[in-house]
């Protein structure tokens, strides 16, 4: 009897153990082996439990070229974090030593995961690093995402090295370029807006020596330039003086701008002005800033190059102190010879990149894709381009109105708003709402300058000598045309520095591309 009482008793021991570890933690276990009424709740336990569980963030390092003073606050960059489930650390850097941060970054490895360019120049310093696999090739990945497979083609095309993808493109217009001007100046002085170069030439004269302000002091000039041949002022005027976009065709072959008479033309031109004293004597030291400071503070009429569509920055920044400054735009400037001209980029001002020294593997390059991909819907485009809606902007017939606050939107917005990628067609974001007269007719140039675009023939051509040493050359003539521009070289020196330039890998590059331009 005791050994049967003993072994009831274990049996009612073991049973309850069985029971109490079913009332436990693993109760999905249990109900694995129990009854199939029991087996029922086992996705609704499993589901709760994946909403229990949120995904960490993605944590993202972005360093980008910053075109404001200051560094904005946190206020969009919070917003965006929210939509995208991400964890961003921008590295913001003044525009004009930008190139410099980029080449020293990139020397000592510490790129960070997405690397902004400058603009094509440093993009085309990046592609041997890109050709030795320094940077992910993402061309076979973007399929992967809905809203990254919108961007274009032809642009995506003008960014390939050797027929592979590496970038993501900021979308710009074709040929947003032209003057800004004091068109309050114009009207007191009886101006028209230029017609011609020789109608420029004379409004410079005029905004110098015939006191467009009427402070009764000779204290204002032209045209102000900066130290940039191609976003400045040269390269626009030297387009409106028919000049090629970088590259036109010679007696059948392709040839680089510098070696057609139109270029001569142009410096010719800024060569007069400056002389005149029509324009800020050290242009060729002056950096954007400075350049859009002289503009502002009432000492230059003539702002040519970069963008039209910048009106409402430089206004802003100008009725500060004068209130009752006009600012207007202009684009239709004639040459010699009556024609009208305008150069094109290739669809995008800047890509950005992704080193293999910052994203260790393809899980996490995606990743970072999966950010570009949202970035890329208009939610997050618009907060990113706009701002926040009711705050920096508000919706007026379907389009983007900024706000009267334009310094909050500048020191809050504009940061963010130059790495937005795609455009407006792609990544369904707000076209501008516009009511300043000078932007609305910006906006009608632009369209305009694109009927008589020129496009850059080699943009899509591959030279390997022009990857090498392109860039470094190129320094010759820059150099060469602000001593011409000066005064310091006349055409004989010039043309010397052009037959140095070939031979320290002109001809090469001239030979390189003409061989793919017969193709």
């Amino acid at each position: 009897m005791k050994k049967k009482s003993f072994t009831m008793l274990l049996t009612s021991l073991l049973a309850l153990s069985t029971l109490l570890a079913g009332c436990g933690g693993n109760n999905n276990q249990a109900s694995s082996e129990t009854a199939s009424s029991e087996s029922t709740a086992k996705p609704v336990e499993t589901e709760a439990a994946k909403e229990d569980v949120k995904e960490e963030p993605t944590q993202i390092k972005i360093m980008l070229p910053l075109n404001t003073t200051d560094t904005p606050p946190d206020t969009i960059k919070n917003e965006v974090e929210k939509l995208t489930n991400t964890k961003l650390t921008y590295q913001f850097f003044p525009a004009d030593t930008y190139e410099e941060k980029l080449n020293s970054s990139f020397a000592t490895g510490s790129l960070p995961q997405v690397t902004y360019l400058k603009n094509q120049t440093t993009f085309i310093q990046m592609k041997e690093a890109i050709k030795d696999g320094q940077f992910w090739e993402i061309g076979p990945l973007l399929s992967e995402f809905p809203n990254l497979s919108k961007l274009k083609p032809e642009i995506l095309n003008n960014t390939k090295v050797d027929g592979k993808l590496y970038t993501l493109y900021i979308g710009r217009p074709l040929a947003r370029q032209g003057i800004i001007y004091r068109k309050d100046w114009a009207d007191k002085l009886g101006l028209a807006a230029p017609a011609n170069v020789d109608e420029l030439f004379e409004m410079a004269r005029a905004f110098t020596e015939q006191d467009p302000d009427g402070n009764g002091i000779k204290d204002t000039i032209g045209i102000v330039d900066r130290n940039e041949l191609t976003y400045g002022a040269f390269k626009t005027v030297s387009s409106w003086f028919g000049t090629p976009n970088s590259w036109g065709e010679k007696d059948g072959k392709l040839a680089p701008e510098f070696t057609f008479d139109e270029y001569f033309d142009t410096m010719d031109f800024f060569k007069k002005v400056r002389e005149g004293g029509y324009m800020n004597q050290d242009f060729a030291a002056t950096s954007k800033t400075d350049a859009v400071n002289m503009f502002t503070s009432g000492k230059a009429g003539l702002y040519i190059g970069g963008s039209i569509q910048d009106i409402d920055t430089l206004n802003k920044d100008t009725i500060k102190l004068f209130p009752d400054a006009v600012l207007d735009t202009h684009s239709m400037v004639a040459s010699p010879e009556g024609k009208y001209a305008q150069w094109m980029i290739p669809g995008y001002n800047n890509v950005v990149m992704f080193p293999k020294s910052a994203v260790k593997d393809e899980a996490e390059l995606k990743k970072i894709l999966a950010f570009f991909d949202q970035m890329m819907t208009p939610e997050v485009a618009n907060l990113m381009y706009w701002g926040i809606e009711g705050t920096h902007y508000t919706v007026v017939d379907g389009k983007a109105k900024p706000a009267d606050d334009k310094d909050l939107i500048e020191r809050e917005v504009k940061g963010f708003k130059d790495s937005v990628i795609g455009e407006y067609e792609t990544n369904g974001m707000y076209q501008s709402y516009n009511v300043l007269p000078g932007r609305i007719h910006a906006e009608e140039l632009v369209l305009e300058n694109v009927k008589v675009g020129v496009a850059d023939p080699t943009v899509a051509m591959d030279s390997a000598t022009y990857t090498e040493k392109g860039v470094e050359i190129q320094q010759i003539i820059t150099d060469a045309t602000y001593k011409y521009m000066y005064g310091q070289l006349d055409r004989a020196g010039f043309e010397k520095e052009v037959e140095n330039w070939k031979s320290r890998g002109g001809d090469k590059i001239i030979e390189e591309y003409n061989a793919l331009y017969k193709k």
